[in-house]
């Protein structure tokens, strides 16, 4: 299902990503959930390319996530 606002993301992404990070994840993952339409594995495509937009600007550390230095 896609997520209408970060506030519908799950608690825990909440919690664990800073603001922007949550701003990527939302984003790609409707993006793919929409691309992905009648794909019986549409919801865990959607997921899996959300996490690989996040890595590309962050990345998780012992302190939680940071955004990457000179990253994309």
């Amino acid at each position: 299902m896609p997520y209408a606002s970060n506030a519908d993301l799950p608690e825990n992404l909440q919690r664990l990503l800073p603001r922007h990070a949550q701003d990527i994840f939302r984003e790609a993952f409707n993006h793919a959930y929409a691309a992905h339409e009648g794909d019986p594995r549409q919801e865990e495509a959607a997921h899996r390319i959300a996490w690989a937009a996040v890595k590309r600007f962050y990345v998780k550390t012992p302190e939680g996530w940071m955004r990457r230095m000179g990253g994309p």
